[in-house]
């Protein structure tokens, strides 16, 4: 008979799956993007991106297409999904699912997923550049 673990809360899982990467700010993020050495990943919804705008370059992948868009080897990947070895910054709203999802892509191998610390936004907040959207655009 197998044994069950405990059930954990939403906090302590975060708290478990944050210890396995590193977390960046979102000047970190936008630093790596700019230098061509991250990927940035928007897994907002529609709603959200309409409200606040988008990240001029990043790959919008809502989370529920996330591992089939970003597998390198899958059959349904997005072209900038080019090797196991790309390193990408996961960004939801507040930094919470960008989390679970930056580990799921660890499952799948892409070792050097992260996500933002803060999501969109901290990003917004940091006046770092947003286009489109109900709120007036910000840049560096």
């Amino acid at each position: 008979m197998a044994v069950r673990e405990r059930p954990v809360g939403i906090d302590e899982l975060l708290e478990r799956v944050r210890e396995g990467y590193t977390r960046v700010s979102p000047r970190e993020a936008y630093e790596a993007a700019r230098a061509g050495e991250a990927l940035l990943v928007d897994i907002r919804y529609a709603a959200l991106r309409e409200r606040d705008g988008v990240i001029p370059g990043a790959l919008v992948v809502e989370r529920n297409e996330l591992e089939w868009r970003l597998d390198p080897r899958g059959s349904h990947r997005a072209p900038e999904a080019t090797g196991h070895d790309l390193r990408m910054v996961v960004i939801c709203n507040e930094g919470y699912a960008s989390s679970l999802a930056a580990e799921s892509l660890h499952r799948l191998g892409l070792h050097r997923a992260t996500d933002l610390v803060g999501g969109f936004q901290a990003w917004r907040a940091a006046g770092l550049p947003v286009t489109g959207g109900q709120r007036s655009p910000k840049g560096p």
